[in-house]
């Protein structure tokens, strides 16, 4: 290891199993002391348990780490404050924040609950939201105080809302909102030493594996295993460094050994009349300009 976190403090949600858990041992490997927030729910968002945050905050001090669990609910305005605070008070500074908890309750638009749309979008997207908030006004603080912080933020996306995916409207429009709250983070904290990022992984997870058994499960045979969830916490740590400097406002998938810059929507076939359309003329115009456009990547499962 190369110790590219010593000193710092970093913040990752959702961080008692699966991705979360990956990231904050690869940051605490690294050097960081990290706050290991979880609220114990089960896949779907239901239940609470102490246990995952502590167990790997407890394997973070067994490995010679420094590490705190944080148990509140990120997607609550008290939650979010305590989380910011539970760095503060424990290791006297916040350096990162991961942005990682989230459950997916899948079903087809048509069988989708209010509730279940309701219950996705805030633990993904307010709970992206809030702990956001709170750190930057803190370090909004810092740099009013002539205290400079280079501060880093790494949100998680998916492919999902990238390019959606069937059953999955809630997950879908949550994780598109989380790119574009990257995209308006990175353009307003950039100014307070801010830099904030999205990733895109591609993992198993409690989330991954059941859907996707054969593709998700781990080679017998002891090889390479490209589903391995610590495959894209390399990434997440660096962006989380100081070494990562320059760079926001990116979105990033990682999966396996790959990382993938994302280029977002650019103008693609333009048509100018200088005059107003008429809906037929106006169709006939979209005809030519999607003939001649990159055809998208289809959702997934499409």
């Amino acid at each position: 290891m190369t110790g590219i976190c010593s000193g710092h403090v970093a913040v990752v949600t959702g961080a008692g199993r699966g991705l979360g858990r990956a990231h904050a041992l690869a940051l605490a490997a690294e050097g960081a002391r990290v706050v290991v927030n979880d609220l114990g729910a089960g896949p779907d968002g239901q239940g609470t348990s102490a246990d995952p945050a502590q167990e790997v905050a407890d394997e973070i001090r067994a490995r010679g780490g420094e590490a705190v669990a944080h148990r509140g609910d990120i997607a609550t305005g008290e939650g979010a404050a305590s989380l910011v605070t539970a760095a503060l008070e424990t290791f006297g500074r916040l350096d990162a924040l991961v942005n990682n908890a989230g459950f997916v309750r899948d079903r087809m638009l048509v069988n989708l609950d209010e509730d279940d749309w309701d219950a996705v979008v805030r633990v993904h997207l307010k709970g992206h939201f809030l702990p956001l908030r709170h750190a930057a006004a803190h370090w909004r603080a810092e740099a009013k105080a002539d205290r400079g912080p280079h501060a880093r933020v790494v949100n998680t996306t998916s492919g999902a809302g990238l390019l959606g995916s069937v059953g999955q409207g809630n997950y879908a429009a949550a994780k598109a909102g989380i790119v574009g709250l990257t995209l308006v983070a990175a353009a307003e904290l950039g100014r307070y030493g801010v830099q904030v990022n999205a990733v895109a992984p591609a993992a198993r997870t409690r989330m991954t594996e059941n859907v996707f058994p054969e593709a998700m499960a781990a080679p017998p045979d002891g090889t390479f295993d490209a589903m391995a969830p610590a495959n894209v916490s390399p990434l997440v740590v660096w962006l989380a460094s100081a070494g990562s400097a320059g760079v926001t406002g990116q979105v990033f998938e990682a999966e396996a050994g790959r990382i993938t810059v994302m280029e977002g929507w650019h103008p693609g076939p333009t048509a100018d009349k200088g005059d107003r359309w008429a809906p037929a003329e106006a169709g006939e115009a979209v005809r030519r300009l999607l003939a001649g456009a990159r055809r998208a990547r289809p959702a997934y499962g499409a």
